[in-house]
């Protein structure tokens, strides 16, 4: 026990390098001798009692030579190539290694932190010499990072950004949560290297930062007043146009993504990459009830869809408000024009990301139509279809199941794999006993 805390790990794995059972009993003695004596030197640095014997050869090994032994000589045997990659090089092996199915928005993510370690770091250091003191340099470099960086220092490094927050104190810094984030994307690239034996352990184990917020606090849903500040903008009530007007009043009444997206997000709990990737196709009737299918499956060969889990993938019948306000007409419409995407008008800006780019423009809707508040943003929908699956008391597992979510080990239970689920006129009863009762969007009928 006292070995996991100062080497910083639970296992040691060392490769015997052969095939052979009775090749590989031989050279664990071996092995198993230098790993006891990296754990003895490791209690002598942290100034606990040691076994000597363990750390330096005992008197009677050096008094007692071994005897000579008369062999044939042995043919020469050139020993492995010992592989020494920069950390640029190896990292870049971790993010191209052809074993990793990642979505574009998770290659970003680890992206990110490559760029950011290189730039810490250094992109020449060789990655079995990374140690501790490079992983708590990293983070301590985290932790006063400008937010938005790269926008507001342009010409500076991270530490050169990170420097001159730290000296000024009114300059806004990323959160502990994307600090966190950033360094446990760093921490798999070490796990890695672990694996590929190219380190001995990792050395960014355990580092994060306090995060003051906690989880549940993160986000919050809309309030009454929120909900009616948004659904009675002009964009619902009549603006200019759907594109630039949006937010200035006028006679047009626009049923576009900038429409639709944030209906469909309040009445069925989706996520938003959930919704901006929907096909025409995704809303039929399934058993007779009309349906948003989430689902990575597409009836017109679309390619451009992702799942957060696989638990994402479900069925959610249509509230009857938004039939009310035309959904399925609007879908039948689209499908009948031969459009393949339900929401092809969403822009996918400079990430490629209709999601991302859609993220952009809902958060500068909410301060136009003055419903902008702290810890709430598109997300807060989700939080907000949560609390009326809670307040109409609907079955815990339905209510799991209408929103995606997973509890963990519930979902993998054993019981979880009998039957085949939920049929969809339990869901749609469950749906319909949904009231909304702090939002009223008559006027969109």
């Amino acid at each position: 026990m006292d070995a996991q805390r100062l080497l910083n790990r639970l296992e040691i794995w060392r490769s015997l390098r052969t095939d052979s059972l009775s090749v590989a009993l031989r050279r664990l003695p071996g092995v198993v001798a230098r790993i006891e004596m990296e754990i003895e030197h490791a209690r002598a640095m942290a100034g606990m009692s040691v076994d000597a014997m363990l750390i330096e050869p005992s008197s009677y090994d050096l008094a007692e030579p071994l005897m000579p032994i008369a062999t044939a000589p042995l043919p020469a045997v050139s020993a492995p190539p010992v592989v020494s990659l920069t950390l640029a090089e190896a990292y870049r092996n971790y993010i191209d290694d052809p074993t990793r199915a990642w979505t574009a928005n998770t290659r970003e993510a680890y992206e990110t932190s490559r760029r950011l370690a290189i730039a810490v770091i250094g992109e020449a250091v060789p990655i079995a010499s990374i140690s501790r003191a490079h992983c708590r340099d990293m983070l301590e470099v985290l932790r006063f990072l400008p937010a938005n960086a790269g926008k507001l220092f342009p010409k500076l490094s991270p530490r050169e950004a990170a420097d001159r927050a730290r000296l000024r104190g009114d300059i806004k810094v990323i959160s502990a949560a994307n600090a966190n984030s950033l360094m446990s994307n760093m921490s798999s690239f070490l796990n890695w290297a672990v694996n590929e034996e190219l380190l001995a352990r990792n050395p960014a184990r355990g580092l994060r930062l306090p995060d003051p917020i906690n989880k549940r606090d993160k986000r919050s849903p809309f309030d009454r007043d929120q909900l009616h500040s948004i659904f009675n903008a002009p964009l619902y009530r009549g603006c200019v146009d759907g594109g630039r007007g949006y937010s200035k009043t006028g006679s047009q009444r626009p049923r576009n993504a900038r429409f639709w997206v944030p209906l469909i997000a309040l009445f069925t709990g989706a996520r938003l990459g959930e919704i901006c990737q929907l096909d025409t196709t995704d809303i039929r009737a399934v058993d007779g009830v009309d349906c948003i299918v989430i689902s990575l499956r597409s009836l017109v060969g679309s390619t451009d869809k992702q799942l957060k889990t696989t638990v994402s993938d479900r069925l959610i019948p249509i509230h009857p408000v938004l039939i009310d306000c035309g959904l399925v007409h609007f879908a039948e419409t689209k499908r009948k024009a031969g459009e393949k995407k339900l929401f092809d008008d969403i822009e996918t800006g400079s990430t490629g990301s209709r999601p991302v780019a859609f993220s952009k423009w809902f958060t500068q809707f909410l301060r136009a139509c003055g419903a902008q508040r702290p810890r709430t943003s598109f997300h807060s929908f989700r939080h907000n279809f949560r609390d009326e699956l809670r307040a109409a008391r609907i079955d815990h597992d339905i209510a799991l199941l209408l929103g995606g979510w997973t509890t963990g080990s519930s979902r993998t239970a054993v019981h979880e794999n009998y039957g085949s689920g939920y049929r969809v006129d339990a869901l749609n009863e469950a749906v319909r006993r949904l009231s909304f009762e702090q939002v009223d969007v008559r006027h969109l009928a």
